[in-house]
């Protein structure tokens, strides 16, 4: 009878872990939009990112010696945890058809993954300043309102807009509906040729299906700099194996240690609009 040893196995695991690690970074698309920290070989669970405060310049007079500005800073604390997400990986189904490395590490990469944009999604319900409302489409006018509230703040950073494609899928039919923007230029046309958004009013447009759609059908999106939040990320994705013997199998355990949090009010607005269709 033929067996399944270890060395076998460990053939398996290692196509496992790589293309859990693929998918993980590849589907992670806040990451890829907020500030990184990278803690991992510091000490501690939480950081104290420090912030200061604008000085202000004055005309001088000569001969007479300049006031010192007291410079007072506050800082962000940003705590990480853990975060996990196992399944089971039988003998059996390692004898079966299909190929379990490449569906499990999609599984488990999909996973962490999803888990890393939810929770900074979930920081956009933290902006002061909101937009929008209950059954109100999204559209470029609304996008130009943000750029010119984060503007008004003197932050010059790339700005960003994350919301849910069926926000965006409004914001693409403001721009090409006939007879609405007939000035709409090259922008109307790339949308109306390809249905692609690529920048509006300055801002890159992103769509994530992890924001949340309410009961009423709205969902919250935000347009944002960089530095408006972050991610402390104590230990990146890590997929780690269990052996099971009595249950013939294993544990595939997908694990990643982070913390999120809002780093600066000013620099983001949250987009509360219709994402019904």
């Amino acid at each position: 009878m033929a067996a399944s040893t270890t060395t076998t196995l460990s053939d398996l695991f290692t196509n496992i872990v790589a293309n859990a690690r693929f998918t993980a970074e590849e589907n992670s698309l806040l990451r890829n939009l907020v500030t990184i920290y990278n803690i991992d070989a510091q000490a501690g669970t939480t950081i104290q990112v420090p912030k200061y405060p604008a000085v202000a310049a004055a005309d001088l007079t000569e001969g007479t010696d300049m006031t010192s500005t007291t410079v007072t800073t506050s800082s962000v604390a940003i705590a990480v945890g853990e975060v996990g997400a196992q399944v089971f990986l039988t003998d059996m189904a390692t004898m079966g058809s299909g190929n379990p490395a490449d569906e499990l590490g999609t599984v488990l990469g999909n996973a962490i993954a999803t888990k890393m944009d939810s929770d900074v999604i979930g920081l956009f319900d933290g902006f002061s300043t909101s937009l929008g409302a209950a059954a109100t489409e999204l559209t470029a006018s609304y996008l130009f309102q943000a750029v010119a509230t984060i503007r008004s703040n003197k932050i010059t950073s790339p700005l960003v807009g994350v919301f849910h494609p069926k926000q965006v899928y409004n914001l693409i039919s403001s721009l090409t509906a006939a007879g609405v923007n007939p000035n709409g230029g090259e922008l109307q046309n790339e949308a109306m040729r390809t249905g692609f958004v690529g920048t509006v009013a300055g801002v890159d447009i992103y769509q994530s299906a992890n924001i949340g759609i309410d009961a009423n059908g709205d969902a919250k999106g935000a347009v944002f700099a960089r530095e408006a939040l972050a991610m402390a990320m104590k230990r990146d994705f890590n997929l780690e194996p269990e052996r099971d013997a009595s249950n013939r199998g294993f544990e595939l355990n997908a694990t990643a240690v982070y913390g999120v949090g809002e780093l600066d009010d000013s620099y983001g607005v949250e987009m509360f609009f219709d994402a019904t269709i």
